[in-house]
């Protein structure tokens, strides 16, 4: 196995990972919201099918 040689973090680095951090997160609001419409326009389809 290859040895890891570890170094301090550059200000280049540091704000690239700042970045990264604050942009590279999974759209949970938006995958509820789409969740929860799919739901009901399921329960609205069915009901008035029902009828």
């Amino acid at each position: 196995m290859r040895e890891i040689s570890f170094k301090a973090l550059t200000e280049e680095d540091r704000q690239r990972n700042q970045y990264l951090d604050k942009t590279n997160h999974a759209p949970y609001p938006t995958i509820v919201l789409i969740a929860m419409g799919t739901c009901l326009l399921f329960t609205l389809s069915v009901l008035l099918g029902a009828f």
